[in-house]
């Protein structure tokens, strides 16, 4: 002992680690999804301020409340990898890890509720969802299965279905083609990581596709980017978008496939860390543009 005293956090640095394990980025984004869905659902069935409210606060504290629940069950890889060693839990500054546990279970919990106000199928799309990311991804096939972040990866489409269910309550194929968007997303945003970070996986023995498989990964991404890219543009027509939507689908996903493209032709970490950066980017602009034409066309 050097008889130095352990300061105890503040009350800030206790607040920022409980937001921090929610992974403030990614909901962000999974929210925005769902928030341009209800813009476009809007379109048919108006949405009072309140409804539209508590539906975007209940998909923001489900979203949050899963990645809370994840972080829990990947304590023990996270304190191995690079990329995630000085998360809240890994560093202790959640302690004990089951405290992040609770809280994640809590506000997935307060977002059930929020949802049934709003209607049961959104209360569904939002169970299915939890249980995708949580279940299917995280405790079942993370560790598993190469093919992880594809089946876990129809999670990341059901916010988009829960803002369409919240403002209509019922599903038609727009939205599910919406969804699909997302989820042809995520195996190139996630694979090109885990190019770039590949030593990583290794260490901890997750069998992400670019580890088991690196050229059978660079057919997926760029196949899967192609695919996104037709969806988004089948969209203009089944969405009955304008030519604002279309020339931001077109032209981001033209940047989309030559990235793809350039990490599948010339695979290097620095070119699959381009693609990763660039994918968050153009799932924003596409569904900002989404919105903005539901909104002001």
């Amino acid at each position: 002992m050097d008889g130095t005293a352990v300061r105890p956090a503040s009350w800030q640095a206790v607040v920022r680690s409980y937001v921090e394990v929610t992974k403030v980025r990614s909901v962000l984004l999974l929210v925005f999804t769902a928030a341009a869905t209800m813009a476009v659902a809007a379109r048919e069935v108006p949405v009072d301020r309140t409804t539209a409210v508590l539906a975007l606060v209940a998909v923001t504290l489900a979203c949050a409340g899963a990645n809370a629940v994840s972080c829990y069950a990947d304590r023990d890889l996270d304190a191995v990898m690079v990329r995630t060693r000085h998360r809240p839990i890994p560093a202790g500054r959640i302690h004990p890890p089951e405290r992040a546990l609770w809280w994640g279970g809590f506000l997935f919990l307060v977002s059930l509720v929020l949802a049934w106000r709003v209607n049961w199928p959104s209360v569904l799309a939002l169970l299915a969802g939890g249980a995708g990311y949580v279940g299917v991804y995280s405790l079942w096939l993370k560790r598993r299965s190469p093919l992880n972040i594809v089946l876990g990866g129809f999670s990341g489409g059901l916010p988009a279905v829960f803002g369409w269910t919240a403002v209509t309550g019922t599903l038609t194929w727009l939205p599910v083609l919406i969804a699909a968007l997302v989820v042809l997303w995520i195996p190139n945003h996630i694979w090109s990581l885990a190019i770039f970070y590949r030593e990583d996986y290794l260490r901890v023995r997750v069998p992400m596709l670019p580890v088991v498989d690196e050229r059978r990964a660079l057919r997926c991404i760029l196949s899967t980017v192609v695919l996104m890219v037709g969806v988004s543009l089948v969209l203009y027509f089944v969405g009955r978008f304008g030519y604002v939507y279309l020339s931001a689908a077109a032209l981001l996903g033209t940047a989309a496939l030559y990235l793809g493209w350039q990490v599948y032709a010339r695979p290097a970490p620095s070119r699959a860390w381009r693609l990763f950066k660039f994918s968050s980017v153009y799932l924003f602009l596409v569904f900002l543009a989404m919105m903005g034409e539901s909104l002001f066309a």
